[in-house]
This record gives structure tokens, sequence and C-alpha cells, in this order.
């Protein structure tokens, strides 16, 4: 026997009928007051602006919000970008500046060979045409006396006296001569003495080696001191070895009886120099034979720093 079918489907429930009616009321009423709504914002734009405006009062302080964190992700970004950017433009440029730096240095170093080598053509092209050109190849390691060290000796003509120059000006003189080598007497051993005049007019004094690299100008004429500091003195011509005229010192300190002078041609500082001849043959060979000479004296005390 079949079971008896139930009455408590929707079809036959009214409280189910009225639900549904009322929903398709709702939704006709809800249609037709947005349907009036829209019709009123056509015809009444103005109507709606308080609604509006209370709406974006409403959600303006979310949007505040999201604009802030929205710049405040993009600052942040925007720094870490421009940090990592920033460093990347300091490494290159530190690269370019070490570069722009060595390249500097060869210039430099450059221009240095440029003026070795324009020495270098003074000295060969020198008025007085010069035995040797040679380089400086050593020193004495004493500290009280004063000798370098040329690769150049009698068999290319060099003697004993003979002065050496730099292109600055005077270095010294010959003292020793070795068939392929000489020992040159520093102007500031302490057994070197050098007539000298000043520059600028007929001063003249004697420049004598200390032996700790500077000069004792001592002037012949005692008084009153005319020199000053910054003084030029020159080679005066006396004493048959040096031709006169050529850079010898600077004033550097006065005393009562003359000053203190430093080389022009500091030989620490001078890679070639020219070994020219006598400048007055007869003079020297004159005082090389008397026996009191200042040049033999030299050369004995020479011999025994040895």
């Amino acid at each position: 026997m079949a079971p008896p079918s139930s009455r408590r489907s929707s079809g036959f429930s009214k409280k189910a009928q009225y639900s549904v009616f009322t929903g398709y009321l709702l939704a006709g009423l809800g249609a037709l007051l947005g349907l009036a709504l829209l019709v009123l914002s056509l015809w009444q734009p103005a109507a709606f602006a308080p609604l509006r405006s209370g709406a974006s009062d409403a959600i303006a302080p979310v949007g505040t919000g999201t604009a802030q964190v929205r710049d405040a992700s993009g600052s942040t970004w925007q720094n870490i970008k421009a940090y990592w950017n920033a460093g990347s433009q300091n490494a290159a440029l530190r690269k370019e500046v070490e570069e722009a730096r060595i390249r500097l240095k060869e210039v430099e170093a450059v221009a240095q060979e440029n003026e070795r080598l324009k020495s270098l053509v003074a000295l060969s092209e020198s008025e007085i045409e010069p035995v040797a050109v040679a380089r400086l190849v050593g020193s004495s390691p004493t500290s009280s006396r004063r000798f370098a060290y040329i690769g150049k000796g009698r068999s290319d003509g060099i003697e004993v006296g003979m002065p050496v120059r730099s292109a600055r000006g005077v270095v010294g003189r010959v003292l020793e001569v070795a068939r392929n080598s000489s020992r040159i007497l520093l102007l500031t051993d302490s057994e070197s003495v050098l007539p000298v005049r000043r520059s600028t007019d007929e001063t003249v004094a004697f420049a004598e080696g200390r032996g700790d690299g500077l000069l004792r100008i001592r002037l012949i004429n005692l008084g009153l001191n005319p020199l000053e500091v910054g003084d030029v003195f020159v080679t005066s011509g006396a004493g048959g070895y040096y031709r006169p005229n050529v850079a010898v010192a600077i004033l550097s300190e006065k005393t009562p009886d003359g000053g203190l002078a430093r080389l022009v041609a500091a030989p620490s500082a001078t890679d070639f120099v020219s070994v020219e001849p006598k400048f007055e043959p007869e003079a020297v060979d004159a005082s090389l034979s008397s026996e009191n000479s200042p040049f033999d004296q030299t050369e004995d005390g020479g011999e025994a720093a040895n």
C-alpha cells in the first residue's frame, strides 16, 4: 500500500507561499526604488550631494590611511633604491678617482723624465764642451766626508781636478781617477773650499763644506755683514778649477762672518753630471805642484778617510 503523500511541501504551505510572495514584492519595490532614484539623479543631480558628501566623509579616514600606507611603503622603497644607487655611484666614483690618481702619477713621472732628459740635453749642449757626462752611481757612507762616484774615468779623458756640475749648478770636483771610474769631492765635504761671490755684486767669500749637507759662507772682508737670506752665490773663477758665474748655493741663515747656505745642485737630487775641463789648467797645475795647496790637503784627507 502506497504511503500517503505529505502535505507539508511548499506548494501547500501558506507560510512558504507568503515568504516567496514577500520576496518578489520586495524585489519589485527595490527595482522601482532604484529606477526612481536613477531617474531622480539624472533629473536633479544636486539632490544627492548631501548623500555623496556624507559617504565621502565616512570613507575619508580609510582612504587617508590607505594613502599614507601606500606613500610610506613607496618612500621606503625609494629610500632603499636611492641608497643602493648612491652606494653604487660612490663605488664607481671612487674607482674613477683612483684611476685618475694613477693617471696623474703617470703624467708626473713623464714630466720628471722630461725634465731629466732636458737636463741631460743642457749638460751636453753647454757652452763649454764637457769631457764626459755620467751618472752618479754612489756616495760615501761616512758622516763627516762627502764623496760621490761616477762610472767614467781615465779612459774617458777625465783628470784629477776637473770640475763636476749638474744642470743646476756645481756639484764638486774630481778627486781620484781610475780607468773606468772616478771619485768626486762634493762641495759639502769638510775639506772642500770654493771661492764664490754674490751674484748681484762683487761681494766675495769662500764656500766651505760642513759635512752635514750645508755650506758655510765666510766673507773675505770682515766688518758689517751685507748678506741677506736668499742671496745666490756663484763661482768667482778664482783658483783655476771652476769657470765663473756657475750657481753654487743660496743663503739660508745669516751669521756674523757670513752665513749658512744650501746647495743649488743637491747631490741627492742629481742623477747625471758633466765633467768639464779645468777653467785655468796652468793655475791648477801650479796649485797641484805646491805642497801647501788646498787640493793636496783635500786629497790627503780623502786618502785618510778611506
